[in-house]
């Protein structure tokens, strides 16, 4: 198939499969949480195999396709934003398109030299300094010498490390090293610039300096942007069309505000009474489920998108299987995670000793949360019950999504607020 004259990039039935493996010791019926915990963080996300016996350990394969038949156009001086929730495939996609990864069927056609920004860590060699490293940058982007020469001193001043050039970039900060890197992709005058949510890394300004420059080279130059950021206003602000990816799955693209309004009526009805309910990847003995979770504010609204700063209560609302059931000790826990799948925020009834009995056949069970202390992002949800250390009862990962947009989180009157951090705590500050 011939390119369009103005089409730079074209995917066809693009798939992505890895093979995961498992392994798991035969155990009880019954894990603690303890054990349970630390087992689930390793697997968050990934249905657990049932062991096969006592004491005896099983391997076993389990495919997971991060991409499935995948087909999209872009064209020059496009610039596409990227959104879906964690593990929606959005990072092998671009590492797909970077030629990073390759793909396990389909095919990609690109028109043009790629400089991507996707992980800290990648792009740079850790030995070389900062000058030899956007010397290098350059030759693999197959320029000249003397091109790269005459952008040197803009990427410099871009970056603002001009004091650490001659320094091996292994000694630079995160935010150091992103500044320069992403430097060097926007300067270096690539066709298409691929840039992933590495850039929460640097600080509010220096994100709005990338933004800047990244509408620059595309709106100015025709250059062409892919962006994945889980900040729907930065996405907003940026692309002029939009792609969210589900399950590894084109669900909606074009128009930006379009596609933004998908994904945020996606996690609403998500957030709806029967979503949770119906979920069959959930563990635990069943003996009690987890059919609804959702956030009130303060005057008991329900959000989807919270604010730093402000108190919200989060409500699980349960079923009994059996109705005549009594339980006493009951343990709740709802964890955050990031798009790593670390846990950034936990909590659990049985750290402030405040477990609970469930009585009725159907309850709610609530955690009010004082002055939210997390920073701007997209958050997974984990919810758990369990029959003190004994009984896991009900266990469900990624069962919503949080998006944390802004919020006065100092009182400075500024809803600006950081994103290369998860965690936000207030300080004073004095010198003596």
């Amino acid at each position: 198939m011939s390119y369009m004259s103005d089409t730079v990039i074209r995917v066809e039935n693009l798939s992505k499969k890895y093979v995961l493996g498992h392994q798991q010791e035969g155990r009880s019926n019954y894990k603690s949480l303890r054990e349970s915990m630390s087992d689930g963080v390793k697997s968050l996300g990934k249905r657990l195999l049932k062991p096969s016996g006592k004491g005896m350990i099983k391997t076993a394969q389990q495919e997971f396709w991060a991409l499935k038949d995948v087909s999209f156009e872009i064209k020059q001086g496009d610039r596409v934003g990227i959104i879906g929730r964690n593990g929606a495939g959005k990072s092998t996609l671009l590492k797909i398109l970077s030629r990073i990864t390759e793909p396990t069927s389909g095919s990609i056609r690109i028109k043009g030299r790629v400089a991507s920004l996707l992980e800290v860590g990648t792009g740079f060699h850790p030995e070389l300094t900062g000058k030899e490293n956007i010397y290098l940058n350059g030759a693999i982007l197959g320029m000249s010498r003397a091109e790269i020469k005459k952008k040197f001193d803009e990427i410099v001043a871009f970056a603002e490390v001009e004091k650490f050039l001659d320094t091996p970039v292994k000694r630079y900060s995160s935010g150091m090293y992103v500044r320069l890197a992403f430097a060097v992709a926007a300067h270096l005058e690539p066709e298409i610039l691929i840039v992933d949510e590495v850039l929460a890394v640097g600080d509010i300004q220096f994100q709005k300096k990338c933004l800047g420059k990244m509408e620059d080279v595309a709106k100015n130059e025709g250059r062409t942007v892919l962006f994945v950021s889980h900040q729907m206003t930065a996405i907003q602000q940026l692309c002029s069309s939009g792609l969210y990816l589900h399950n590894g799955s084109i669900r909606c693209e074009g128009n930006t505000s379009q596609v933004i309004d998908k994904y945020l009526s996606d996690i609403k009805i998500n957030s709806k009474q029967g979503a949770l309910r119906e979920r069959n990847d959930r563990q635990g003995s069943g003996r009690v489920k987890i059919v609804d979770f959702y956030l009130l504010d303060r005057v008991g609204v329900k959000r989807e998108i919270l604010q730093s700063g402000e108190d919200y209560t989060f409500v699980l609302e349960y079923e009994k299987t059996d109705a005549s059931e009594m339980f006493s000790n009951v343990v709740g826990s709802v964890a955050l995670v990031d798009n790593r799948n670390e846990i950034v925020f936990l909590v659990r009834s049985s750290f402030t000793n405040q477990n609970f009995s469930l009585t009725e056949a159907v309850g709610k069970i609530e955690c009010c949360v004082k002055d939210l202390s997390l920073a701007t992002g997209a958050y997974s949800s984990m919810l758990f019950l369990s029959h003190g250390e004994a009984e896991i009862l009900d266990w469900i990962n990624y069962a919503t999504e949080i998006l944390i947009e802004g919020g006065d989180f100092f009182g400075t009157g500024s809803i600006g607020l950081p994103s290369h951090c998860k965690v936000l705590t207030r300080a004073e500050w004095r010198s003596k």
